[in-house]
């Protein structure tokens, strides 16, 4: 059968990939789709069949080898081994031998905008949102907005499929005290903590972020006018410890144990202890107070997200920064943040420069130790800090993280898929690779177990439509951090 030049240029674009192509009916979503946005689109049918795959699954099951994945109208149809599992006639087949298949991330810590270099800030509402999903993040919490409205809108467009990205859980301007950023809510009371969640919750956002500097009586009202609208709360904490904002009822917490202060021994109520991650190099895991910790969020229904790439890039001694983030970036950024992370990375733990490594380490033992009491752990990348770890790369710098913290490859998948949709509450939906979900999937060129990494996406399958990731990436290279 004589191939279209759209098959060739497919062929071409996505090297090792065998594809098979059988006459299908066009969709009529594609005319809705302008040719600046189908650029970009590998794959897309109203039936189409991945076969002979590893699969893991985002359950936790082990990974399977061997497997079909039959996508019809943007749901999963079936999956199961190659030559149990029936492809429909007409079917557009892929032979993807050799690459590995995962659900769609679930990034819950994914802000729009980006932090670099020499205080440099921006909101990326095009290059980061086509980085999430060229990473395989089909779904992002933001996390704390600067420009709350951009992400609305940016949400709006990437439903009407105005831009591409991934689905978006958007936020509310950040809730801080009085000595928070200009960008943030410096909140005088509870009052005023009400009224601020009050509007944005009208306005249409689905989380809060309570960040550093809140006091317990503002953070309690934020919380409870928050869950009056029917929106959530999760907070990047120090003048509030983990207990005692499970009291007040919150939703999630985030960072794990570098933005929980309650194990400082000079801990103040409403006060945030300058330098207390340095005495927790030592922190029994073990202990009583880290055990009530977890027993607390566990038995409350509290998640806790870890974010280890952005605090692993201030860690010296560390590995150098990927040479593909430097060139994922602007010029001027880039330079800018290799000379920041040679400076940190290079430099004597016993400095004081950066993050020792004995708390960075104690931090990942932390994030197994809550899972391994029942406690319900995702993950998400924070594109903040001197800007080594940007939107989607650094996520999934974030499976390496989490392999070398003691997770297995189906954990930690389950991990970045799974829990981020319970947590999100879309788990009936996505976040594993089961019959009846919605199509969020990620191809990945090679074994991820035995490499260790997702750095080498393919495709990125994101409600059955098929996106180019490396014709996604190529276009955004050398603007991410100005656009």
């Amino acid at each position: 059968m004589k191939m279209s030049t759209m098959a060739l240029a497919v062929l071409a674009t996505l090297a090792g990939l065998a594809l098979t192509l059988l006459p299908v009916q066009p969709l009529t979503a594609q005319a809705a789709r302008s040719p600046q946005l189908q650029q970009f689109v590998a794959v897309e049918a109203p039936v189409v069949a991945l076969t002979n795959v590893k699969v893991i699954d985002g359950t936790g099951a082990p990974a399977a080898s061997g497997r079909t994945i039959v996508i019809r109208d943007g749901r999963i149809a079936a999956v199961g081994p190659t030559g149990s599992v029936s492809v429909p006639a007409g079917a557009r087949t892929l032979d993807l031998s050799g690459h590995t298949v995962i659900p769609g991330l679930v990034g819950l810590h994914n802000h729009s905008y980006y932090t670099g270099g020499n205080g440099r800030a921006a909101q990326l509402s095009f290059s980061g949102s086509r980085m999430y999903l060229a990473s395989g993040v089909t779904t992002i919490r933001t996390t704390g907005a600067q420009q709350p409205y951009a992400e609305l809108n940016l949400k709006q467009d990437i439903e009407a499929g105005r831009m591409i990205g991934p689905t978006m859980f958007t936020t509310g301007p950040y809730l801080t005290g009085e000595q928070g950023s200009q960008t943030m809510a410096q909140l005088n009371g509870p009052e005023q903590a009400r009224r601020v969640v009050r509007y944005w919750a009208e306005e249409g956002v689905s989380w809060f972020k309570a960040y550093t500097w809140i006091s317990r009586a503002e953070l309690g009202a934020a919380i409870d006018e928050a869950h009056q609208h029917g929106v959530k709360v999760t907070a990047h904490l120090c003048s509030v410890g983990y207990k005692e904002a499970v009291a007040l009822g919150i939703d999630n917490l985030e960072h794990s144990l570098f933005a929980n202060s309650e194990y400082a021994p000079n801990k103040e109520p409403d006060q945030c202890p300058p330098g207390f991650r340095s005495t927790y190099g030592d922190l029994d895991i073990e202990s009583e107070a880290v055990q009530s910790t977890f027993r607390a969020m566990i038995e409350n229904g509290v998640a806790m997200t870890s974010t280890p790439v952005v605090y692993e890039i201030s860690v010296p001694g560390r590995p150098p920064i990927e040479e593909r983030i430097y060139d994922i970036l602007a010029p001027d950024i880039a330079a800018e943040v290799r000379e920041i992370a040679e400076r940190i990375r290079g430099s004597d733990p016993s400095s004081g420069m950066g993050i020792h490594p004995s708390i960075y380490k104690k931090a990942l033992e932390y994030d197994r130790a809550f899972v391994r009491a029942g406690g319900l752990l995702g993950a998400g990348v924070d594109p903040t800090g001197y800007g080594a770890a940007p939107p989607g790369f650094g996520d999934q710098r974030n499976y390496e993280l989490l392999l070398e913290g003691g997770f297995s490859a189906p954990e930690v998948v389950q991990i970045m898929s799974a829990n981020g949709a319970k947590i999100l509450g879309i788990d009936a939906d996505v976040g594993t690779i089961e019959a009846g979900k919605v199509a969020d999937l990620v191809v990945i060129q090679g074994d991820v177990e035995a490499d260790g990494h997702i750095r080498n996406t393919r495709i990125v399958f994101r409600q059955g439509v098929g996106w180019d990731s490396p014709k996604l990436i190529d276009s955004v290279r050398g603007i991410v951090g100005i656009r």
